[in-house]
């Protein structure tokens, strides 16, 4: 079963086609005739876009990966579906892993009459302050990022580092608990990212710190694949960490993750989930998940959109506090472990999180990172 999850998704990493923004497939009409009332009712019947669906609030999701990730881009379509659902809107979304593609398809939607183009990651950060001023009629936003393109441009950050420092203190108690099976008696756990970018140091950043608030002295293995859509990387990056000791893991990789958390579940380790919950993909072998609220986060930027209350220039920052970040029930683990789990990290964690909430505890950040001031 999980060697088929990783093989379906490396089957999926691919681009789709995709024709305007607002997806469905291209119109063309080759007919100069006026049509008639009923034909037009006709062509309506059998699937022709009426008046009401020309009107739509037409939105386009940009991704610097794909979906299917169980994770951040995973999170964004279900909150343009949300949006669709509950507003009526309509979507369309590109995907790629090739950076080359990404500008273009960042162009393509803006030239094509989106009311809204949504940059899906800190990736189109430059993107956005090169293009978006051409452009002001259009709305954007940045998810997971800052940008001062302009007053068409809304922000939204999310405060990634003070869920990683309850990830990171998690893990910490939990490669003490050599009574657990897998767990070995050495102070050492890993991390293991996707590309070398800013927003994953600043991850890193908080992990490493509440990682050494538990145990000043503990070693952490940290990698990057330089990829979020190469499986059989992360998978290869976690073997050689478990190799040196690490019996727990976090990914911060996307499909490259994935592999990760296969190679801890394979060798008998442990590992941490990212963005989404994934405590189920690997039962009994994931601690907990480290969730970014991505899908709110789309679905309100939308919203904000629709209703004419969007507020361009500005920047929202999802923190502990606010309910942006944070770690998952521990449920999945609690079931497989039965009475040798280990309450004391959950109890431990909310604590953590009750004195980072109150400033008690103030967390690192990473250059260009932390609140913004709008």
């Amino acid at each position: 079963m999980k060697k088929t999850l990783l093989a379906f998704l490396l089957a999926g990493t691919m681009i789709f086609g995709f024709a305007g923004c607002g997806g469905g497939e291209a119109k063309s009409d080759a007919s100069t005739e006026t049509p008639t009332e009923e034909g037009d009712k006709e062509a309506s019947e059998e699937g022709g876009e009426s008046a009401e669906d020309g009107d739509k609030f037409k939105v386009a999701l940009i991704y610097s990966g794909f979906l299917g990730d169980k994770s951040f881009n995973d999170l964004a379509h279900a909150g343009a579906v949300m949006a669709e659902e509950q507003l009526g809107i309509e979507f369309t979304e590109l995907e790629s892993g090739e950076a080359a593609d990404w500008e273009a398809n960042f162009v393509a939607m803006a030239d094509a009459g989106c009311d809204l183009v949504i940059g899906v990651s800190t990736q189109f950060l430059e993107i956005m302050e090169k293009h978006c001023p051409n452009y002001p009629d259009t709305k954007f936003a940045l998810i997971d990022g800052v940008s001062e393109a302009g007053d068409n441009v809304a922000s939204t950050l999310f405060a990634q580092n003070e869920g990683s420092f309850l990830a990171g203190a998690a893990a910490a108690m939990f490669t003490e608990k050599t009574d657990i099976e897998g767990v070995n008696d050495k102070a050492i756990i890993g991390w293991v990212g996707g590309m070398d970018i800013p927003v994953l140091h600043d991850f890193y950043a908080g992990y490493e710190q509440g990682a050494k608030y538990i145990n000043p002295d503990i070693q952490i293995l940290q990698s990057f694949a330089g990829t979020f859509t190469d499986a059989l990387k992360g998978k290869e990056l976690a073997t050689a960490q478990i190799d040196q000791g690490a019996d727990i893991i976090m990914n911060v990789a996307n499909i490259t993750g994935i592999g990760a958390m296969e190679a801890a579940a394979e060798q008998g380790a442990y590992a941490i989930g990212v963005d989404t919950n994934q405590d189920s993909l690997y039962p009994g072998h994931i601690l907990t998940s480290m969730q970014k609220n991505v899908d709110n986060c789309t679905f309100q930027i939308i919203e904000s959109a629709v209703n004419d209350e969007f507020e361009g220039g500005t920047a929202i920052y999802m923190d502990l506090a606010h309910d942006g970040v944070g770690l998952s029930d521990f449920s999945v683990m609690k079931e497989a472990l039965g009475d040798k789990f280990p309450q004391d990290i959950v109890d431990k964690v909310e604590e953590l999180k009750e004195k980072i909430v109150s400033g008690e505890i103030v967390v690192d950040s990473y250059e260009g990172y932390g609140k913004p001031e709008n």
